[in-house]
Parts: C-alpha cells; sequence; structure tokens
C-alpha cells in the first residue's frame, strides 16, 4: 500500500474556491442529494444489439475487450465515490476466471422503477442506456461506457450474479447472457451498504477468457491516483498466481506524478500542483520537469484517460507557452524575439498529470479518445496562466532553470532541422537513396512486402540468402545503436546505425513521420536469442516509440522469433524455441524404448543457420511464428522504456528483481 504524500507546492487562483484533499475525495466540489432511489434510473434505449455487436460496446472480443468488462463494474463504484458515497472498492480474480468487484457505496437501488415498473437493479443490468448517469440525479459527475457498463457486461457474460446491501437487507439477482435466471430476492441482512458484481465473461463472445493481472492491476493504480483517498484494492485469487495489492494515494495526482517520474532525475525539488473551479467544473494539474528528453502529458476527464486530448490539453499548453516566454521576456533572459521558445520545447523533459471533472462531458467518438467540451479549455487556461506565472515570481531559479532547458531544446532542434534538410538534399541529389545495406525486394506494394532488420553481415548474408526477393527485404545494422532515451533529437538526424533505418522505411523521423509513406507494411526485429539480440531489439523498440510511434500504434512493427535449439538423431534434424517444446521433441525423436540417441545443440545465433534454415524456421509466412508488438497501454510502454533504458539504475534493479521469474531464456 501507497499511503505516502509527495513533497508538493499548492497553487490556487485567488478568485476561485480552494479544496481540501478530503474534499476532492468525496466529491464536494458538487455535491448531490445522498437520496438514490428508482426514480433517478432513467431508461433510454433496449438491449438487443450488445451481444450481436459486441465489438460496438466493448472496442472487441479480444483480450482488450474482455479487460474492458472489468473496467465498466469498477467505474460504476468509481462514480459512487465521485459521488462521495464510496472509500473503498475491492477487484479480485477468482478461480476460472471469475471476477468479483465489491465497493461501500449506496447499493444500486432495489425499488420500483416508474417507466418500466420493474425493480431498478433488473433495469439496469437489463437495459441498455439505464442508470443514474441521465439526469436522475443520481450523479453529477459521472465517467463509464456512456451508461451501458452494467448492462453490456451482463449480456457479454456466461453468468452474473449482483448484489446489493441496502436498508440491512441483501438483495440478489441472477443473469445469464442478459437474461434473468433468478428474481431479485431477499438472501440476508447486511449492517453496511455497497454493491458487490460477480460474473464469468462468455466464451461464446470472447477469443480467450484469461485475465492478466498486470494489466487490472496497472488500471486500478491509475484509477487510485486519480481519486485522491480512495483505496482500491485487486487480488488474484487463482491457484499458483495469488498475487495482491492495496492503493491508497491521498496525494491524488501528485503521487501520480512521482510515480511516473521515478526513473528520472527531478530538474526541482517537489511536484507543482494547482487546482481551480468555475461553476460545476473543477481542473487540477499536477507537474514535475526533469533531465530527461521525452515528453509525457497524461489527461483524463471523469476518470477517463483522454488518449487523443481534447480542449483540457489545449488549453494547458498554450498557458504553459505563453507562460514560459512572458518569464523569459520580463527576466530578461530572452535579449530578442528569436530567443522565444515553441510548445515543444516548452514540454522537453516535463512529466504532466492533467486531470478534469465536469457535468455533461463531450466526448468525441465511442471511445471517449478526446474531450471536445470548450469551457474547459477556458478554466484550464486560466488556472495554469494565473498560478505558474506565480510560481515562477516566487521560485525563480527553477523558472530559470526551466527556461534553460526550453532554450538548449530549442537549439537541439534547430540542429536537428538543419541536420533534417540536409540529408533531405542529399538524397533528393541522389535520387531516391537508399542504405548500402538494404537488399531490397522487387515488390513495390507497400502493403505485400516486408522487412527484416537483423545485426551483423554473417546474420544479414543468411537472411538473404533464405529469403523469398519478391517480397522480402534484408536490412543489416553492425556495432553498437544508439539508446535514444538518452539522446536528443538532435543527435538522432544523421546518427549512422539510425540513419539507414530511416532511409528503409522511407517514411521520416519525429514530426515529420508520415506512416502513408513507409515502403513496408511489415518491420520485422530479427535478432539473436540471446542477451545481446534482446539487447539490440530493446534499442529498436525504443527508437521506434520514440520516434515513430505510429508504426507501432498501425501494427505494422514485429519481432521474429528464431529457434533456441537443434535437435539431431541420424539423418533427422528438427528445431526448438523453448526448453519445453526441447524436451517433447526430444523424447519423441528418442522412440518408444528412449534409446535412441537425440544430439541437442543450442544456436548461438542467427549467422549460424545457413540460407534454407532461417528460411524454414524464421522466415517462411507458413511456419515461422511472429510476435506483432502493440501498444495496449501507452502510461505503462512509456515507463518500462524510461526504466529499462533510463539513467537511473536503482528502477532498473527493482523491475528486474520483480520479473526474473517471468525469464524464459537467459545465458549464462
Amino acid at each position: 500500500m501507497n499511503t505516502e504524500n509527495t513533497d508538493e507546492l499548492i497553487q490556487n487562483p485567488d478568485d476561485q474556491p480552494q479544496l481540501t484533499d478530503e474534499q476532492l475525495a468525496a466529491g464536494d466540489f458538487e455535491r448531490v442529494t445522498g437520496d438514490y432511489d428508482a426514480s433517478q434510473i432513467q431508461v433510454l434505449e433496449g438491449l438487443e444489439a450488445v451481444r450481436r455487436r459486441p465489438g460496438m460496446y466493448i472496442g472487441s472480443t479480444s483480450a482488450a475487450g474482455l479487460h474492458h468488462l472489468v473496467y465498466e463494474i469498477v467505474d460504476n463504484s468509481i462514480d459512487e465515490a465521485l459521488a462521495g458515497f464510496c472509500a473503498s472498492i475491492e477487484v479480485e480474480i477468482l478461480e476460472n476466471d471469475i471476477i468479483r468487484v465489491r465497493d461501500d457505496g449506496r447499493g444500486i437501488p432495489v425499488d420500483i422503477q416508474e417507466q418500466t415498473g420493474k425493480s431498478a437493479l433488473e433495469v439496469v443490468f437489463t437495459v441498455l442506456h439505464a442508470g443514474g448517469k441521465f439526469g436522475g440525479g443520481g450523479y453529477k459527475v459521472s465517467g463509464g461506457l456512456h451508461g451501458v457498463g452494467a448492462s453490456v457486461v451482463n449480456a457479454l457474460s456466461e453468468w452474473l450474479v449482483a448484489r446489493v446491501s441496502r436498508d440491512g437487507k441483501v438483495y440478489e439477482m441472477r443473469f445469464s447472457r442478459g437474461d434473468i435466471t433468478s428474481e431479485i430476492a431477499v438472501v440476508g441482512e447486511s449492517g453496511r451498504d455497497g454493491t458487490e458484481i460477480e460474473f464469468k465473461p462468455d466464451g461464446e463472445i470472447f477469443d480467450a477468457l484469461v485475465f492478466d493481472y498486470e494489466t487490472l492491476k496497472t488500471r486500478m493504480r491509475e484509477q487510485a491516483f486519480l481519486n485522491a483517498g480512495l483505496r482500491i484494492k485487486i487480488a488474484d485469487r487463482r491457484p499458483g498466481s495469488e498475487e495482491e495489492q492495496d492503493f491508497l494515494y491521498n496525494g491524488g495526482i501528485r503521487e501520480f506524478v512521482t510515480w511516473l517520474n521515478r526513473s528520472k532525475t527531478p530538474l526541482h525539488d517537489g511536484v507543482v500542483y494547482f487546482q481551480g473551479m468555475r461553476g460545476t467544473s473543477l481542473a487540477e494539474v499536477a507537474l514535475q520537469y526533469n533531465d530527461g528528453y521525452n515528453e509525457l502529458l497524461l489527461s483524463f476527464a471523469n476518470n477517463i484517460h483522454t488518449a487523443d486530448g481534447g480542449m483540457h490539453e489545449t488549453g494547458f499548453k498554450s498557458a504553459l507557452t505563453r507562460v514560459l516566454n512572458d518569464y523569459g521576456k520580463k527576466s530578461g533572459l530572452f535579449k530578442k524575439e528569436e530567443d522565444k521558445v515553441s510548445g515543444e520545447d516548452c514540454r522537453e523533459g516535463l512529466t504532466i498529470v492533467l486531470s478534469v471533472k465536469l457535468v455533461d462531458a463531450q466526448f468525441e467518438g465511442q471511445t471517449k479518445a478526446k474531450l471536445g467540451n470548450s469551457e474547459i479549455r477556458t478554466l484550464v487556461e486560466q488556472i495554469v496562466g494565473d498560478k505558474l506565472a506565480q510560481y515562477f515570481e516566487e521560485n525563480p531559479s527553477v523558472a530559470r532553470a526551466i527556461l534553460d532547458k526550453a532554450q538548449t531544446a530549442a537549439r537541439a532542434r534547430e540542429a536537428a532541422r538543419k541536420a533534417r534538410e540536409s540529408i533531405r538534399r542529399k538524397n533528393a541529389l541522389e535520387s531516391f537513396s537508399l542504405p548500402g545495406k538494404l537488399a531490397d525486394c522487387s515488390n513495390r506494394d507497400a502493403t505485400l512486402t516486408e522487412l527484416y532488420i537483423v545485426e551483423g553481415d554473417s546474420a544479414g548474408g543468411s537472411a538473404k540468402g533464405g529469403r523469398d526477393s519478391r517480397f522480402q527485404a534484408i536490412l543489416s545494422l553492425w556495432g553498437k545503436m544508439l539508446n535514444v532515451e538518452k539522446a536528443r533529437v538532435d543527435k538522432i538526424y544523421g546518427n549512422e546505425k539510425l540513419t539507414p533505418v530511416v532511409m528503409a522505411l522511407g517514411a521520416g523521423l519525429g514530426d515529420d513521420f508520415d506512416v502513408s509513406k513507409l515502403r513496408y507494411h511489415k518491420i520485422i526485429i530479427m535478432a539473436d536469442a540471446d542477451v545481446d539480440g534482446s539487447h539490440i531489439r530493446t534499442l529498436l523498440l525504443t527508437f521506434f516509440f520514440r520516434f515513430m510511434r505510429p508504426l507501432v500504434e498501425n501494427g505494422y512493427l514485429y519481432a521474429a522469433q528464431p529457434p533456441l535449439y537443434k535437435l539431431s538423431r541420424g539423418k533427422q534434424s528438427k528445431v526448438a524455441y523453448d526448453d519445453d517444446e526441447r524436451d517433447v521433441i526430444s523424447a519423441e525423436m528418442r522412440g518408444e524404448d528412449g534409446r535412441g540417441k537425440v544430439e541437442i545443440s543450442r544456436y548461438k545465433g542467427l549467422g549460424e543457420m545457413n540460407g534454407i534454415e532461417l528460411w524454414d524456421t524464421t522466415m517462411n509466412p507458413e511456419t515461422r511464428i511472429l510476435r506483432q508488438i502493440q501498444m495496449t497501454d501507452a502510461i505503462a510502454a512509456d515507463d518500462v522504456f524510461s526504466v529499462l533504458m533510463g539513467e537511473k539504475v536503482e528502477p532498473r534493479r527493482e523491475f528486474i528483481e520483480r520479473n526474473a521469474k517471468y525469464v524464459v531464456n537467459l545465458d549464462v
């Protein structure tokens, strides 16, 4: 459990109400009535389409959609916390991947809902767009999937049990695939209020039914950060994988920033924090600069991560750039107009968590990835503009350090621009230049071609000898690659190890990257199955994540999986990709009597294989194993790259110790 408060500076606009952490945790910025009964449950439409087209409601039927079911139930409990009636939420993964979520809120109403003549509990779980979030007065601020969460989870579950503790009684109702299997009934007594939901996702709907504890833990930690004072417990009760975590952050998003920066070196002490209100809208900002080169801006609206930004981000960025340039001019640090810094330069090495809560949030798209409320831009811009300027006046040494960093970033960006222009001119003169180490394919249709990136001439030679040159291109790299996590953008352009990759892909770099210009739609990292190969793969992944992120987001990046072992008996030979497969194949090759002698050799590198072996084991589309590099959680990805490739040793040591049990291949 984490209950430590972060060092902080709390600032608020003088003309706006100041809230305590307790008030924020209780949702006192817009206190709702304590009455929560059936009259507040509003019905908008039916439920019949959910099972037929689940992707419309949860995004997909893959692992992401499966985990989304849990988020929807938890979001309902968090809405109770926002309303001030819930202090604790428990999430459990039970045996057979059954989920149980409990809270200590008011409990879902069980009396008769007037529009339908049915109990409110039945309506919430069987009617789409039914809940206390549509103007009935149950909630002023809420998240969730447009209020369809409970009914969608029910529709997509093999079975679901809802237990409600209210007014001293425990009510229970059972469902299966959206249909009622047991009417609401009193099954006991209770001295506390709250809701408990237990469900098993439907195998007829989802591709897989196994929950990932780390994925759920990351989401629960995030929600605990965003709701100061709310305790969220998560536990894995499945036999053999028992684990649990208890999250409680009284410092809220201030502690979130500290946690995000734990693998970085802060540029100044403490997290800068301010909040303010306008009408029924609340905005909180927490920020801290570090000595790194990457910006991390996480924005949320009603606890929903707005991955595509929106008006609240626009307001923040505008105010930050204006305040820094105004201070530079006022303090005499900027002598001329050319000294001004751009918004991107102002945010180099900045970690920001921006959280807004508002009534009638307008999200763009079903996934709620972008906030459209224009009034929230004005609120955030005013808060940041007024109070960041005040903070700089009171902390001139911090302001100067930030401005120095921004000006250095501006100079580096200008150097990068000149290097970029130089490369463009060179390419224009050389007429579509391609790197000398590239063995291109004959097909020019990017949707049908793939590029293998390999390390070393030996592996490159084997790959060239084994490939199908009609659609497979090979790019050989050599020497130690630049760790871009520790380098500014000006060091990337013109780097002799990275330039061949940029030229071969043909889509540019950084802000200029245009995914539509990619020359291949499969970029495959093919590294040795050892520690050195893993290091090279990680360096390349860091580069792609930081400077060609659309490559990952669009699903164009893959990692090849070469075999670890070669097994031979006489003229017969097979390969194995892990230790378990090696043991199975070895037993088969020894024969029924087990007396056959099987020679087992470990591949030291791709260069040991001839072209035919490499084709058969690693490059043939009919038999190869490719792992698509996906970015399902940008926050977690950013964190992993910062920990593994950053300057600080301690977070990396902790990561290795925590994940050592998952290592499947380690050269000693």
